[in-house]
Formats: C-alpha cells, structure tokens, sequence
C-alpha cells in the first residue's frame, strides 16, 4: 500500500515538471516570436525612412516613439466629475442645466461652463488666482486639484501674462486633440479653458493601433496627395485622437499619431484616416 503511494507521487511529480518544462518551452517560444516581430518591425521602419529620404522627406528612426498597447476606447460624458473641476478651482458653485451645457457659478470667484463635446471653459474673478509661484508651479498644482492627467506642458508669453498648455493623456498617454490652456494676464489666472474626456471606458475589444512603419508611408501619400506639407519629419508618437460619436457627450479615443514636421503638427486618426492640423 505504501509503495504504491510512492509510486503515486512519483508519478504526479514526473507529471507536474513534465507541465512546467512545457510552459517554459511555450513561454520561450512566445519570447523568441515576440523578439522576430519587433526585429521586423525596426527593420520595416528603417525600409519606410529610406523609402521617405528618396522623396525628400528626411526622417530618422530614433524620434519615432511607438507603442503597441494603444486601442479604441468607448467615452462618455461625466457630469459628476465636470462637477468635481470646477468645484476644484471655483469652490462651492451653483449648478445650471442649459441642455447640452451645464454651467457652475461661485459669484466671487467665477463661472465655468462644459458642453457635451467636451469642450469647457472656466472664467475667473481677477486676482482669485495669481502665479505668485510661477505659471508653470500653479498650472500643476491646479491640474492636481482638477484631478486631471496630462503627457507634457508648453509656456509661451511674457512673465505675468503666460500662456501654458498641457495635452491631456490617458494612462500616461497622450490624446492629441484635447489641450487644456491656462491664460494669465498680470499675474492672475484668467482663464482655464479646453477640451477634456471625462469617462473612458478600458475595453479590450477596440482596434489596436497600426504599426509605426504603415504610419511612415501613410505620411509620404499624405505628402503626395497634399494633405500635408513636409521636407523634413521631426518625431512620430503614438497616442489617441478624440473624437464625439453622439449627441450627449458619447465618443471614443482612438489610436492616432502625432507627427511633428518643419511646417507644424499634424494628427493622423488610425481608424478614419483622417489628418489634422494642429497649433
């Protein structure tokens, strides 16, 4: 009887470490297939930049930031947390439903309004917020308060009367149409005023984003067709383009790029193909 339990356990363990060195060899295969796929991927991409230097577009490889985790996301519009932004720089406000527009109103310190499209705008009273900390140290702390997260910011202007605007981001991401810009005038806060996605809903059904090489040649055809003016390609990000697919607010952030050229900045929305010229 006890023999037979050892042969048993034998048996079971045998089986057991037979299973993990199948895992193992499966995992190293995933590996070694993973590693051939990016290999092609580079090599695919250095092809496309050849392929752009031959039609006078001088593009290097490394300013190209790719990412393969970037898919179609569903949005919708949120009024508790357009509430909480505007009870984080107005403070206790008074609420309106306009239909499409739902506006917050502190008598001494301002109003903001947002719409369903994720456009909003805050307007304050002058001196309720000054850059007495720099323009730059206020707009972050302010965007903490705001709770909302941002992929990198700009300063323009002179001391006193800057301009900074931060692209929003999702999960660290950038979504390239939506910017937020924080308008000072003599050291006080004028304006707060952008487009921002409330409510993104993390599916894991939405289209992924398109290799950086097929973004490469689909910035020569754009160049070839006149939709885009360009000698020379700067950098090429991967990240979302926003846009509403209904009345109240619903929508999607889908995968897209940003390309920086010598003429200016242009989004390409992978799903639609759409190109868009941005500041």
């Amino acid at each position: 009887m006890g023999e037979d339990n050892v042969s048993l356990s034998r048996i079971k363990t045998i089986v057991i470490a037979a299973l993990i060195l199948i895992n193992l060899l499966f995992a190293a295969v995933i590996i070694i297939d993973t590693d051939d796929i990016a290999r092609s991927e580079r090599l695919a991409v250095e092809n496309a930049a050849v392929v752009l230097r031959n039609n006078e577009i001088t593009i290097y490889p490394v300013n190209i930031k790719a990412a393969d985790t970037i898919r179609t996301m569903r949005t919708e519009r949120g009024h508790e947390v357009e509430e909480a932004i505007a009870r984080a720089v107005l403070g206790p406000v008074v609420m309106t439903d306009l239909g499409v527009i739902f506006r917050y109103i502190n008598e001494e310190r301002g109003a903001a309004e947002f719409s369903s499209a994720g456009e909003f705008e805050i307007q304050f009273n002058k001196g309720v917020i000054t850059n007495s900390r720099g323009a730059l140290r206020t707009v972050q702390s302010l965007l903490q308060d705001m709770k909302i997260e941002t992929s990198g910011v700009d300063i323009t202007g002179a001391p006193g009367n800057e301009t900074v605007t931060a692209i929003v981001s999702y999960r660290g991401v950038g979504i390239f149409n939506c910017t937020i810009e924080f308008v000072f005038s003599e050291d006080s806060l004028e304006m707060i005023s952008g487009r921002y996605v409330t409510v993104v809903e993390a599916t894991e059904d939405g289209a992924v984003i398109s290799t950086a090489s097929t973004t490469l040649l689909s910035i020569l055809s754009a160049v070839k067709a006149g939709q885009m003016e360009s000698s020379r390609v700067d950098s090429v990000e991967a990240g979302y383009h926003f846009r509403t697919t209904g009345p109240f607010g619903e929508g999607v952030i889908a995968p897209a790029w940003l390309i920086t050229t010598d003429t200016g900045r242009y989004i390409i929305d992978d799903a639609t193909g759409e190109i868009e010229m941005i500041q």
